[in-house]
């Protein structure tokens, strides 16, 4: 099954990322792809959170949005497709809605990596101090709404971010508490583009490349590790 993959990074590197753990949080436009990318690498064991359901507002941007499965829950229908593509995968699934009352969900079994999708937050200023305390690998996705452009998609620090006012947020939360470790994030440098409308407009082009880069960052520093 990863025969390619193995000849690309070597039978060592495979079998890190087949016996690493990940944690994904939120599955929609940027996570889902996070997921997909994940799994179709070689990663053996991952949770996934979301409380939410498919809505058809989902079909523009996600990968495990279907005409026919409108309704269904993203974490049960992502844990299908998963065991679908390579069922000896480990799935664990979450349907919460992650607050401060129950993040200590999240912790509940150790993780290499959290990759942070969601986008509410207290939850992500949450995943911050969590992971910063108990030293836990994490990479925030910033905000991808409003957005065109995938080649102006950058991982860098939270703190050489711009044009992201969620980014900004966190910025300005990471210099309060004092955090000195960097705080890795995906983010774009294209200005939000107006738009009459209330809703956060967004098509797939972008949460897509935000939600591979964040695999991408994961899975090759998992490999880096311990060289």
């Amino acid at each position: 099954m990863f025969e390619r993959e193995i000849n690309l990074i070597g039978e060592d590197n495979y079998l890190k990322l087949k016996n690493s753990n990940i944690l994904v949080i939120g599955v929609g436009g940027v996570g889902g792809y996070a997921v997909e990318t994940l799994i179709r690498s070689g990663i053996e064991n991952i949770t996934l959170v979301d409380y939410d359901n498919i809505d058809i507002s989902n079909i523009n941007r996600q990968v495990i949005a279907l005409s026919s499965n409108i309704g269904n829950s993203k974490v049960e229908e992502f844990k299908k497709r998963i065991l679908s593509i390579n069922s000896n995968v480990k799935v664990k699934i979450i349907k919460e809605k992650i607050n401060e009352d129950n993040i200590d969900l999240l912790f509940e079994e150790d993780y290499d990596y959290i990759i942070d999708a969601c986008d509410t937050m207290i939850v992500k200023k949450l995943l911050i101090k969590m992971c910063h305390k108990k030293h836990i690998n994490l990479i925030t996705v910033c905000g991808m709404g409003k957005k065109l452009d995938p080649t102006k998609v950058k991982i860098s620090d939270i703190r050489d971010t711009n044009y992201d006012p969620l980014a900004k947020a966190l910025r300005k939360y990471v210099k309060d508490e004092k955090f000195r470790d960097k705080v890795i994030c995906i983010s774009s440098t294209e200005e939000p583009i107006k738009t009459n409308k209330t809703m956060v407009t967004s098509m797939m082009m972008v949460p897509s490349t935000a939600g591979i880069y964040a695999a991408s960052y994961v899975i090759n520093s998992i490999i880096k590790e311990n060289k």
